[in-house]
């Protein structure tokens, strides 16, 4: 055999491992599931008090997830309000890390096996001193990678509000 054939026979096998590789990952087994979800301990809270909003990233893919990162901010509604003040007080983690809470970004404990979660819940308090009438909601952004690095997912999600509410005068 002569050397242009061992070549034109090695890029052929190569580009056939390449092509296999490629579609041997099935597409989402969910589509229609949400991948992140929130929930709230309460929906109102009144100035000093806390709430906790939990987080819930469920593997919907076929493969495992490999990588995830995730970050979170106040929306601008609730960057725009004034006199909301709230702090986050702590984060507690299953399978994330927290250790940046000023610039929230967490790094979910991979691999997540299809259909295995991770749950991170984030508490924050009102100040006693906050205005009322106000509601509290964050954007998450969410980027995760699957199939062995093939492929990728990417989106945005919102909290539910929480309504900062004043307790009823005394009388």
């Amino acid at each position: 055999m002569n050397t242009t054939r061992l070549v034109g026979l090695g890029l052929a096998a190569a580009l056939t491992c390449a092509g296999a590789l490629l579609f041997s990952v099935d597409t989402p087994a969910n589509a229609d599931t949400a991948d992140l979800t929130f929930s709230t301990d309460q929906d109102t809270v009144t100035p000093g008090s806390t709430v906790d909003l939990t987080m819930t990233l469920t593997n919907t893919q076929s493969t495992e997830i490999r990588f995830v990162y995730q970050s979170i901010q106040p929306t601008w509604d609730t960057s725009s309000q004034a006199g909301l003040k709230y702090a986050l007080v702590s984060c507690e983690t299953a399978g994330a890390d927290c250790k940046d809470t000023g610039k929230l970004g967490l790094n979910y404990e991979v691999p997540l096996a299809p259909g295995a979660s991770r749950t991170v819940t984030l508490t924050y308090r009102v100040a006693a001193d906050s205005a009322c009438g106000r509601s509290l909601g964050f954007s998450s952004y969410l980027y995760y990678e699957y199939g062995s690095g093939l492929f990728s997912t990417s989106d945005t999600y919102s909290t539910p509000d929480i309504r900062v509410d004043c307790p009823p005068a005394h009388s």
